[in-house]
């Protein structure tokens, strides 16, 4: 079978953003100011450029209810890892620990999630 060049670069491109996989949350400090939260939090992810990059990040309640989303602007190819901060998150007073969950742009929401617990 035979391909042009434009399918050849098609599938090519295709294999590299396959290879960068999800985006993962390495790590995530949080301090309370005042009634709200602030969260500091440091993602992995191998961006390949504006077509597969890590896009966002949010906190989670134990009922799926999101408190933030810090919205990531562009790819960070080569700034890995990277942490980026998220201030005045409001979560409610009887809530003592959250998940963190990061997204690219290609898969979605990455696998795995980072628990961190509240300060008093």
């Amino acid at each position: 079978m035979k391909h042009s060049w434009i399918t050849t670069l098609l599938l090519m491109f295709t294999s590299l953003s396959a290879t960068a996989g999800s985006s993962e949350v390495i790590d995530a400090d949080v301090s309370k100011r005042d009634d709200t939260y602030h969260f500091s939090v440091t993602i992995k992810h191998a961006d390949t450029g504006w077509d597969h990059y890590a896009n966002k990040w949010e906190i989670v309640g134990a009922n799926g209810e999101v408190y933030g989303t810090r919205i990531l602007h562009h790819p960070h190819v080569n700034e890995q890892l990277f942490t980026r901060s998220l201030a005045g998150v409001k979560i409610p007073a009887n809530v003592h620990s959250v998940m963190i969950r990061s997204y690219d742009t290609v898969h979605g929401v990455g696998d795995k999630r980072f628990k961190i617990d509240l300060p008093k």
